[in-house]
């Protein structure tokens, strides 16, 4: 393992999108170090206004910033929501770095998305293969801002010398993700799809597609380690894939979240629906060689994430009685 280069020790540390899974991992994990979280909500700052976030920076003045802030969604937000993905993103990652900039921000780590790499990119996919082919069309919008960012990251290093790193998360999973029926990732639409079907004892649960298409899954506490990892071993142009080196199929995935939630009922998928991507696996090669790597394993990970969301909804069932 590499000697660490910048300690987070003092530091104050500004985590874009605290509310968001990402963001609240970060948080999370900021808690066993020795340093000042600064947070700020989106009703006092909305990061798609440029005038607030300066003021904002100005007035707290942070040493880090973690852009954990964008709006995100499952396939139907994406291919639905287009022009909202594309500016609402754009927007936030544009004014977050250049802010940075601006105001001396001494370390930057700017997330990104596996969506970036070509809809037929090879796999695991590298790091390189960015801009190397088409997207995928039903996130599209939203790949082409965390491109940008990406790119506007490098620009900033390159011109100013700003000390910046992307990274680029996996599908992740766990604390604080979003179950909405219409707008959730397929981790979490499964999840709480197979929950409500146990708890009525559904006699089969409809998982969109063919079941074929095969994805990478990353503890979103895995990733905050990540993130903390290579602000504080790292600093240079290159950036990062994160994820965990393995994959399984949409169907494979449909029957362990089916053992954890304990449903005994059919799975059956609807072919009408769209598969998205093929396969999404990153190549961790680079990451791994800095010397980091995953802790949790997937089918603790989803035992994990279950419990979360047993344990948010009976909170939230309890808060409305009141």
């Amino acid at each position: 393992m590499p000697s660490k280069i910048f300690a987070l020790e003092g530091q104050r540390v500004w985590v874009a999108g605290h509310r968001g899974m990402a963001g609240s991992a970060f948080v999370r994990r900021l808690a066993q170090e020795n340093c000042q979280v600064l947070t700020v909500p989106r009703e006092i700052v909305d990061l798609r206004n440029q005038s607030q976030v300066d003021a904002w920076l100005a007035e707290m003045k942070p040493d880090v910033v973690l852009m954990a802030a964008g709006k995100v969604g499952g396939i139907v937000a994406n291919n639905t929501l287009r022009a909202e993905f594309m500016y609402d993103n754009l927007a936030m990652t544009s004014n977050v770095i250049h802010g940075a900039y601006e105001h001396g921000v001494k370390k930057l780590i700017y997330l990104g998305s596996t969506c970036i790499y070509p809809r037929l990119a090879p796999q695991p996919m590298p790091e390189d293969c960015l801009l190397s082919g088409a997207l995928e069309p039903t996130n599209e919008p939203y790949a082409i801002a965390k491109i940008a960012g990406i790119k506007m990251v490098e620009a900033y290093r390159t011109q100013y010398g700003c000390d910046f790193v992307s990274l680029m998360p996996t599908n992740l999973y766990g604390p604080g993700d979003n179950y909405h029926p219409a707008h959730a990732h397929v981790f979490a639409a499964l999840l709480k799809r197979f929950h409500d079907a146990t708890i009525d004892a559904a006699e089969e649960v409809v998982v969109w597609g063919t079941g074929t298409p095969r994805r990478e899954f990353l503890h979103v506490d895995d990733l905050a380690d990540a993130c903390l990892f290579v602000l504080e071993h790292y600093s240079g142009p290159q950036y990062f894939n994160v994820g965990t080196g393995s994959d399984l199929s949409i169907a494979e995935l449909a029957a362990l979240i089916a053992e954890v939630t304990g449903y005994k009922g059919r799975i059956r998928f609807d072919h009408s629906k769209p598969d998205g991507t093929p396969r999404k696996l990153v190549d961790v090669t680079r990451l791994r060689a800095l010397g980091w790597t995953h802790r949790v394993d997937l089918k603790d990970g989803v035992e994990l994430a279950y419990r979360s969301f047993t344990q948010t909804s009976a909170a939230a069932r309890n808060d409305r009685a009141r």
